[in-house]
């Protein structure tokens, strides 16, 4: 053995001797198996290590198979080992030292520090403002308080005004027996128009609301059930509330008193052109209303043959009329050619009564004929002053029993039946029946004055 040769296995032994101390035995495994079983064992592929440590799986994958020369570099690749390590639970410093020994690193020199030189700093300038970016600004801040306005503007538009009531505090209240007038409250859009309708009162009672929206009013009340209903209207929009409000007040009535009544259809000596005569009014403490007329004489200029069956002295009705809840009652008299005393009584739940008349006429202008179908089904035809009626067609209708057809005329109104017996005629407010007792068709011509006369026009 020479020399050189034992020299040469001074160093082999020096060098396994390090490794020893390092605790790189000769058969431990190298580092790419190393990384490799430690990823088996935590039970992850390339791809999940991947996304855990976000290292590319293509450089994970250079490190478990030690081919360092596809990895960017060697300060690359040891911050690739130490974050690797971590993720793997193994040792980080020991596998740097691993990685540069079997990289032939006998002295593992210390890591540079590289002072990067900072940037020079450019001098702070203060705010300068040039007209244009001025101009700018002051556009940019009328544009938006303008946009602002708009909106609030559209939504005001769209928005109808809201209607409550706040006094009383329920809508269904009682108020003492000698209580004549109520103050409403409530709120509502700015300057809101408040219109307060009363059933059985044609005008209604209007407010107007401040400028924060609150209104008031005195309204009337009378014995019974006095029925408010509560709307409101905004006057620069012209928007109306989309709901109403409603409020109900009861003054009891006292027991020993009649009732009232008001009649204001029809006026007293009030004369009509038909024979529909409308009859309504107010009443209060009154359990029912009932109506009837009296035949007092034919109208000046008229024949004595329009007065009805009976002649002077002949009734119409009574006919009893329900009155509502807040003491209005509405009902038709017909009446035929001639004057008439209509009379009107409200009862009391005690039998007290109070009662109005009053003095009317009926004075036919043209022809008034109202036909009704009895019994049966009739075939009707029609012609009103020489022309067929739309209401019958030129082909002619059948109508079922009960139905009831009205037609006005100016001079002749000629009606053409498939059965006689079944239609009945009333003419200017007078029942004249049936033309015929047969079932046969007919036809009939009716004017202002005179009998109804009998024609063929089919």
């Amino acid at each position: 053995m020479t020399a050189g040769d034992d020299a040469r296995r001074g160093r082999v032994d020096a060098r396994a001797a390090r490794d020893a101390d390092r605790g790189y035995a000769a058969d431990a495994p190298r580092l790419p198996q190393r990384l490799l079983e430690a990823r088996e064992r935590k039970g992850v592929d390339l791809y999940r290590a991947e996304r855990d440590t976000k290292i590319r799986a293509k450089y994970l994958g250079a490190l478990e198979t030690g081919d360092y020369a596809e990895l960017p570099g060697a300060v690359y690749t040891k911050g690739f080992l130490r974050n690797y390590a971590l993720y793997l639970g193994l040792d980080p410093e020991d596998v740097i030292r691993q990685w540069k020994h079997e990289r032939g690193d006998t002295v593992v020199p210390a890591e540079p520090v590289l002072a990067v030189p900072r940037p020079l700093e450019a001098p702070r300038q203060g705010l300068t403002f040039s007209p244009i970016v001025v101009v700018a600004a002051l556009l940019t801040i009328f544009i938006g308080v303008f946009a602002v306005y708009i909106g609030i503007q559209l939504v005001r538009f769209a928005k109808p005004p809201t209607i409550a009531v706040t006094t009383p505090a329920t809508a269904v209240i009682d108020v003492g027996e000698d209580a004549t007038e109520y103050t409403l409250k409530g709120t509502s859009a700015a300057k809101a128009t408040i219109t307060i309708t009363e059933a059985g009162r044609e005008q209604p009672q209007r407010v107007s609301a401040d400028a924060s929206g609150r209104w008031t009013a005195d309204v009337p009340l009378r014995r019974g059930r006095n029925e408010f209903t509560i709307s409101a209207l905004d006057p620069e929009t012209g928007k109306q509330s989309e709901t109403t409000a409603k409020v109900f007040i009861t003054v009891p009535f006292i027991v020993i008193e009649a009732p009232t009544l008001a009649v204001d259809s029809p006026s007293d000596g009030a004369r009509f052109e038909n024979g529909a005569i409308p009859v309504k009014g107010t009443t209060t403490n009154a359990k029912r209303v009932a109506i009837s007329a009296v035949y007092t004489g034919p109208v000046p200029g008229q024949p004595a043959s329009v007065a009805p069956a009976g002649g002077k002295g002949a009734t119409v009705g009574p006919r009893t009329v329900d009155v509502s809840e807040s003491g209005t009652f509405e009902a038709p008299l017909d009446l035929s050619t001639g004057a008439w005393q209509v009379t009107v009584t409200a009862t009391s739940a005690e039998g007290k009564t109070t009662t109005l008349t009053r003095e009317v006429s009926i004075s036919y202008k043209g022809v008034t004929l109202v036909l009704e179908v009895k019994s049966s089904r009739a075939w009707i035809k029609v012609w009103v002053d020489g022309k067929v009626s739309k209401v019958t067609g030129s082909a002619g209708k059948v109508f079922n029993p009960g139905k009831v057809l009205t037609f006005t005329a100016k001079k002749s109104i000629e009606v053409r039946t498939g059965k006689s017996n079944a239609t009945y005629f009333t003419l200017n407010g007078k029942d004249i029946g049936r033309m015929s007792k047969l079932g046969n068709p007919e036809t009939w011509l009716f004017r202002p004055s005179g009998a109804p006369q009998k024609t063929n026009h089919s």
